[in-house]
């Protein structure tokens, strides 16, 4: 898999994001997000940083991985928009992360791509 510009811009922001994955877990109030989602998130960001450095690395089960941990991190804060009593602020949140998460997708998914 060949590090492309974009690919290294993916896997950037993949790392930011799988960073501010694991830093929210201890500094969350146990309700938003629920303890249970904010342990999954943490979860979910570990394994994205592991799969950005195997990706950095040129594996493609590392970019994989960074996709499909992103994915559901991403769909983790879809319910913030439809449950009661979520702060503003935490469902203005949840949005950025949801459209960096698919731009960090859109950037990470091309280098799948057999360049045959």
């Amino acid at each position: 898999m060949e590090r492309s510009r974009v690919l290294v811009i993916g896997l950037i922001l993949a790392g930011l994001l799988g960073l501010i994955d694991v830093v929210t877990l201890p500094f969350g109030d146990g309700e938003h997000p629920p303890f249970v989602v904010a342990v999954a998130g943490a979860v979910l960001g570990l394994m994205t940083l592991g799969g950005v450095v195997l990706a950095w690395r040129g594996s493609r089960a590392g970019a994989v991985t960074v996709i499909v941990t992103r994915l559901l991190s991403g769909l983790s804060a879809v319910p913030a928009f439809f449950a009661d009593g979520v702060p503003g602020e935490a469902m203005g949140a949840a949005a950025v992360g949801i459209v960096l998460t698919l731009g960090c997708i859109a950037l990470v998914t091309p280098a799948l791509r057999s360049h045959d």
